[in-house]
């Protein structure tokens, strides 16, 4: 490729880039996009993950973990998340989106007290029906191919948390909705449940991560901008630390005879602090991740930093 950069002696880059995904790409593309942009930056060669998958019809924010960050990804695909979403009311298709087909409509169009009526029942702990034209596995396919091939797949009722749902604007066509939720909630069969639930149908027709976990549209760049801070060699720019993935963990200071120890794999005893997840440091620095009970701390996830 003409113009890129060939020398991959720079330094490892450890930590989080967060990227305002267009509509189009995929996640993977998404990652895709991160190595090329390390490469153009002759970045030393570092594992390269996400932080929790949005589908190419959706937009917004998309942590991508580089290095030892990538440890982290687990965790970040059980945070919760913050959406915005907009239900075109009339018409349910079969993948619940605009993409798909129409497989039913209704003339009914609600008004917006009924939709706030509606909106607390959808609020809480609720049971939720995934979409068929979803990555869960069905009798060990995914039920996306099923659906594709004609077939119907058994989705199971499932439980998810809608800890708020408010709405943003309203026509007597479409809603447009806030949503915090917990890790596996489905916005499409939200906005499915809750056309339902006021009499009419509907389907998603914008969809836009706000938040995951810690990391909001604030601190997000552009694709574009990616690649050309790769190309400029300024990724450490906009790059947040290991530790921004875990701000709701309470640090732990360490010694250096602990942080070896600690980086060894080894345990250690007597160290006053509450029992718990604790993110170990020394001088600044993350060790590991570590639980801590009666004194005794263990390694859960160690860096090498």
């Amino acid at each position: 490729m003409a113009g890129a950069v060939t020398d991959r002696d720079g330094p490892p880059l450890n930590g989080w880039l967060i990227i305002d995904k267009p509509v189009g790409p995929g996640s993977t593309q998404i990652i895709s996009a991160a190595k090329r942009a390390l490469r153009l930056g002759g970045y030393a060669r570092v594992k390269v993950g996400h932080g929790g998958t949005l589908d190419p019809l959706a937009s917004g924010v998309l942590p991508v973990a580089l290095g030892e960050a990538t440890k982290l990804s687990g965790r970040m695909l059980d945070a919760d998340k913050g959406y915005a979403f907009t239900i075109a009311f009339g018409t349910e298709t079969d993948t619940l989106d605009g993409e798909g087909e129409a497989v039913e409509s209704s003339a009914v169009r609600p008004t917006r007290e009924a939709l706030e009526a509606a909106l607390p029942r959808f609020t809480g702990a609720i049971e939720q029906v995934p979409p068929a034209y979803s990555a869960l596995k069905v009798d060990g396919r995914r039920a996306y191919d099923l659906a594709r091939a004609g077939a119907a797949p058994e989705m199971r009722a499932r439980p998810v948390t809608i800890h708020a749902l408010s709405i943003e604007a309203f026509t007597p066509d479409a809603a447009t909705l806030i949503a915090r939720v917990s890790k596996g909630t489905y916005i499409r069969s939200l906005a499915r449940d809750i056309a339902r639930a006021l009499g009419t149908v509907g389907h998603v027709t914008m969809l836009r991560r706000l938040k995951a976990g810690p990391f909001t549209l604030e601190r997000a760049i552009s694709l574009d901008k990616l690649l050309d801070l790769g190309q400029g060699r300024a990724l450490e720019n906009t790059l947040l630390p290991l530790a921004a993935g875990l701000d709701d963990i309470p640090a732990l200071s360490v010694t250096p005879d602990q942080a070896r120890l600690l980086r060894q794999g080894r345990k250690v005893i007597g160290i006053a602090a509450s029992d718990g997840l604790h993110l170990a440091i020394d001088a600044g620095a993350p060790v590991a991740l570590v639980m801590v009970e009666e004194g005794e701390v263990r390694v859960e996830r160690g860096f090498n930093l």
